[in-house]
């Protein structure tokens, strides 16, 4: 962990438990499909928690426990996919940065108070980011995937973000919400604005809300 990020770590958190994510929508996949569009502009409205639940689920999600199979694919089943949420005025969750844990269905908060701007200021003069309710940060752990694939990894490790990048844009949609994906950052800025642990490369952000 980074010297950026110990100033406002969270030790020893407890899983936050999220309420069971909904099987079915009033919308049909063609139509998400449809109305996906990348967003921008950001209404300031916080999103509930069991839209965040929804979101995480639809990234990395667990759609059958006995293998621990998840919403998107992963090569070899090495899941070097890790969903980070950058959270703001959510009524059930204190501002601060939660690690999604599919097992568990669950949040564990790693940083506290409101991350946005920090998030934001690693990004290329996109600081809309920082008006976004909540932000996705996407990052993976490349020794997962070598380990299996070797030289390969990196590239099957980018097909993989993009699943879990699809899913959560098709999500946002099914839920009346809008996002973006923002790959132009600095990825050490960005990786010391998480406080990711060594070895975690921070690949792209996708801030989520309603259209202003």
């Amino acid at each position: 962990m980074t010297d950026h990020g110990q100033a406002n770590a969270v030790g020893g958190a407890e899983p936050i438990r999220l309420p069971e994510p909904s099987r079915t929508g009033t919308l049909s996949l063609e139509a998400t499909l449809e109305r996906r569009r990348s967003l921008r502009a950001f209404a300031p409205e916080p999103l509930s928690i069991q839209q965040i639940a929804q979101l995480a689920w639809s990234a990395q999600g667990v759609t059958e426990p006995a293998t621990g199979y998840r919403t998107a694919p992963s090569a070899g089943g090495t899941l070097p996919v890790e969903v980070d949420l950058v959270v703001h005025g959510v009524p059930d969750l204190e501002d601060g940065v939660y690690r999604y844990l599919p097992a568990e269905h669950a949040l564990r908060r790693r940083l506290a108070g409101d991350r946005r701007r920090a998030v934001a200021d690693a990004t290329l003069n996109q600081g809309f980011v920082a008006d976004a309710p909540v932000v996705l940060a996407l990052s993976s752990v490349a020794a997962r995937t070598a380990a299996t694939f070797g030289g390969f990894a990196d590239r099957l490790i980018d097909m993989e973000v993009g699943h879990v990048g699809q899913n959560v844009s098709l999500q946002a949609v099914a839920l009346g919400l809008g996002t973006v994906v923002v790959a132009g950052l600095r990825e050490a800025e960005l990786a010391a604005a998480l406080a990711l642990d060594e070895g975690e490369r921070p690949i792209y952000l996708m801030p989520v809300g309603r259209a202003a």
